[in-house]
């Protein structure tokens, strides 16, 4: 068994979760834990095509483009996440395989099927941080940023069918956190929500 934590922070495209992350990754250290952060896609051959893609506009067919992000967290599954939660630390991941379930369930896919296959391959994170946010406020965060738009995602209306999956997930392990707001008062919202879900954490 796994003496390690797995809490996943995931949402729409500009919801905030990759800063919260940051913040509590800092947090957890300063209480003693020691955290590997880590994200999806990776860094490896399979993440580096999908940022490709995403940045390029290409599309490619729905059951192609969910076998390239399976493949992508399986090598991070065995290569990071898995060592990682058998040495008792605590992983934190932005995004995880919900992001699948939203992402390629909007794309027309079945999302139960897509959930109920990633519960039985991957590790179940003992929390997954939803972030919130209507798609246009997650578009004009990103704009804001002046970051360039990976269009094969980054699509209002696009978000809008990710946005209807993510609200219709019945994980047990899902605690949704509204997303709007300022960074200190959406960290005050994980903060509680983690004392509540995992009062041992800090």
């Amino acid at each position: 068994m796994n003496s390690g934590l797995l809490l996943a922070f995931d949402g729409l495209d500009g919801c905030g979760k990759t800063t919260q992350l940051a913040r509590f990754a800092l947090r957890l250290r300063a209480a003693g834990h020691d955290v590997l952060e880590t994200h999806e896609p990776t860094e490896g051959v399979w993440g580096r095509r999908i940022r490709a893609m995403a940045r390029s506009g290409e599309r490619v067919p729905a059951d192609e483009e969910l076998r390239w992000f399976v493949e992508d967290r399986a090598e991070h599954v065995e290569r990071e996440i898995a060592p990682a939660l058998a040495a008792g630390r605590t992983v934190l991941t932005d995004r995880y395989t919900l992001s699948t379930v939203a992402y390629q369930g909007a794309r027309g896919l079945d999302w139960r099927e897509l959930l109920a296959d990633a519960e039985a391959r991957f590790p179940l994170p003992d929390l997954v941080l939803l972030f919130e946010i209507e798609p246009a406020a997650g578009m004009a965060r990103i704009r804001a940023r002046g970051e360039p738009l990976e269009p094969s995602f980054e699509e209002t209306g696009f978000l809008t069918r990710v946005a209807q999956v993510f609200a219709a997930l019945p994980c047990s392990y899902i605690e949704r956190i509204a997303g709007a707001g300022s960074v200190d008062r959406v960290e005050a919202r994980v903060r509680a929500a983690l004392e509540r879900r995992l009062p041992d954490l800090f």
